[in-house]
């Protein structure tokens, strides 16, 4: 496509026709010389917001961004409405991938009943590589607020799902090729199919109904960046039981042949709960066919170690994320 803003052709057919997931709180949506996304929440609720910027090939960026996005809201006891999607494109970029785009990022919108309210689209020079920025808008009521004010020291860590997903999903993608020179193919293609793992929202509304004190959920620098920030968040120490966090082998497979530290790993699609009953939270889960498991505690002071048998580390600070170290992401 020509450099620039995309023309309102392109925007008819390739953008706006695909959006078809509506919202009653979104009065002013997308569409020609709408500049701008009008939303009307009741009186007294809240408006949550969330950026998250997101490098990937046109047809994942959908996949990856959007999630990262919304999970950003969900953890923060909001209910997802709509997004905002800004969208930058290299010059060699077809339409018809721009077409994949939208069609992906509305069929994950549409699962997750949330609203495409606007954005903008640009081919330009000034990027190699496909950009898309999501900002997430949510709405809850104040007093249910899922953020980490509610975490206090003696409290049970809960994990949902698995560490890794997003990370694994975009490194069997990205090194498929080498990693069927190890490993069977399926076992490549399931990994690199985790990516419908990555919301979060449903393990969010569960936790809220069953009280959780406060959440956070999993991203950039893996299970162990954000264990930090939560903790730091809240001003609480931890003791976390290495051995009980929750992975899938083929993350650990594709981990130790491209050299990387799964702890460290992308991790979308996880969520950290702090509650004053882990097992009641992990049942609850349960029951709604979402895995989840007890890791540690909320301790008091600035400590946050990890004990894996008898072996005592204290954890680090956040570090860059491993998936910066397996090379091209493209």
């Amino acid at each position: 496509m020509r450099q620039g803003k995309i023309s309102e052709n392109v925007l008819k057919r390739s953008v706006l026709k695909k959006i078809r997931t509506h919202r009653n709180e979104v009065v002013n949506g997308a569409g020609i010389g709408k500049d701008c996304a009008i939303l009307a929440f009741p009186e007294g609720e809240e408006t949550v917001l969330s950026v998250t910027p997101v490098t990937a090939p046109v047809s994942d960026l959908g996949s990856y961004a959007i999630p990262m996005a919304l999970n950003n809201i969900a953890a923060a006891g909001a209910q997802p409405v709509a997004v905002m999607l800004g969208i930058l494109l290299p010059e060699e970029t077809e339409e018809a991938e721009l077409q994949q785009l939208m069609e992906r990022a509305e069929e994950i919108c549409g699962a997750c009943q949330v609203q495409i309210a606007g954005g903008h689209t640009e081919v330009t020079a000034a990027v190699r590589e496909p950009v898309m920025t999501v900002t997430g808008i949510g709405r809850r009521e104040p007093a249910r607020a899922g953020c980490l004010q509610g975490i206090r020291a003696n409290q049970d860590i809960v994990v949902s799902k698995w560490i890794g997903l997003e990370g694994t999903a975009r490194l069997a993608r990205q090194h498929k090729e080498a990693l069927c020179t190890r490993y069977p193919v399926r076992m490549i293609e399931e990994a690199a199919a985790y990516d419908k793992y990555l919301s979060i929202i449903p393990e969010a509304a569960t936790a809220m109904k069953s009280g959780v004190c406060g959440m956070h959920d999993v991203s950039r620098g893996g299970i162990f960046g954000a264990l930090w920030e939560m903790a730091s968040g809240a001003g609480v120490g931890l003791t976390i039981d290495l051995k009980k966090l929750p992975v899938k082998q083929a993350t650990i497979e594709i981990c130790e042949f491209l050299e990387l530290n799964p702890y460290e790993l992308l991790s979308g699609g996880c969520l950290i709960m702090a509650t004053e009953d882990g097992n009641g939270l992990v049942s609850a889960l349960a029951r709604q066919d979402i895995p989840a498991v007890v890791v540690g505690r909320t301790t008091e002071g600035n400590d946050r170690v990890l004990y894996n048998d008898d072996e005592k580390r204290y954890l680090d600070m956040p570090k860059t994320d491993q998936i910066y170290y397996a090379g091209k992401l493209t």
